[in-house]
C-alpha cells in the first residue's frame, strides 16, 4: 500500500448524490422514462456525466444531441415529469464507507460542508435528520442562481464556512461538480462511485472508494 498522503485542511466538503447517497441510479431511471416519453433514448453516461447541472439545461443539452428542436414550455414538463417519478421510486441507499466517514471527519474536529444540486426540501427528505445536521453549511439547488459546474455552489458553501479555498477540500465523484471545484480554486477528490477514471481527470486525486481514500489519505487539521 505504501505510505499514506497526509492532506492538511480545515474542512471537508461532499457533493450528496453518488458521494453520500446511492441515488444516482434512481435519477437515471427517471431520466430514462422521462426522455422514452418523448423518444429519445438515452444511457447512464449520459445522466451521470451531467450530475450536478440543473434539469433544464440537461434536457436543452440531450435535445440538441438528438436533433431536436429545444422548447421551453415543453422542457419545463419534461423536468417536472421526471423530478415527480424520482419522488415517486428513490429510495434511502449509501455510498459504501460514506457515513462512517462523515461521523470520523466530526468527531475529529473537522468542518463539514454539503454542496448538492438537490433542492433542499429534497436533500432533507433523503438524508436522516441526524446525518444532515452533521454539516456545518449545506448549499442546496435551492440555495443558487447557478447550478455546477459553476463555481456558486462552492463559493457560496466557503463564505458560510468562513474559510479561504485552500483549507478546504472536496470530494465528488462527477465532471460538473470537478470543474466547479476547480473553478472555485479548491482541492478534488474524485470517487469512481457513478463514473470510469476517465471522466474525472481534472480532479486532483482519484480514488476507487471510501475505503481507498481511508487507505490511501491522512486527514490533518
Amino acid at each position: 500500500m505504501g505510505k499514506k498522503l497526509t492532506l492538511k485542511f480545515k474542512a471537508i466538503i461532499f457533493d450528496m448524490d453518488g458521494v453520500i447517497t446511492n441515488t444516482m441510479p434512481y435519477h437515471f431511471d427517471a431520466w430514462l422514462a422521462t426522455f422514452a416519453s418523448v423518444g429519445i433514448k438515452v444511457n447512464c453516461y449520459d445522466i451521470y456525466c451531467r450530475e450536478g447541472q440543473d434539469g433544464l439545461s440537461t434536457v436543452k443539452e440531450i435535445y440538441a444531441e438528438n436533433k431536436r428542436k429545444f422548447n421551453l414550455k415543453q422542457a419545463k414538463q419534461l423536468l417536472s415529469r421526471k423530478e415527480n417519478l424520482f419522488k415517486r421510486i428513490v429510495k434511502t441507499r449509501y455510498v459504501l464507507g460514506a457515513r462512517p466517514f462523515v461521523r470520523y471527519l466530526k468527531k475529529h474536529g473537522f468542518l463539514l460542508g454539503l454542496v448538492t444540486g438537490t433542492s433542499r426540501h429534497e436533500a432533507r427528505k433523503i438524508l436522516p435528520h441526524k446525518l444532515f445536521n452533521l454539516f456545518d453549511v449545506t448549499v442546496t439547488g435551492s440555495d443558487v442562481k447557478k447550478a455546477k459546474p459553476n463555481p456558486e455552489p462552492f463559493l457560496n458553501a466557503l463564505k458560510a464556512l468562513k474559510i479561504p479555498a485552500r483549507e478546504a477540500v472536496v470530494i465528488e465523484n462527477a465532471p460538473f461538480g470537478i470543474e466547479a471545484a476547480k473553478r472555485a480554486h479548491l482541492f478534488c477528490i474524485a470517487l469512481q462511485t457513478s463514473l470510469p477514471k476517465s471522466y474525472l481527470l481534472e480532479a486532483d486525486i482519484i480514488l476507487k472508494s471510501f475505503k481507498e481514500l481511508r487507505q490511501r489519505i491522512n486527514f490533518i487539521k
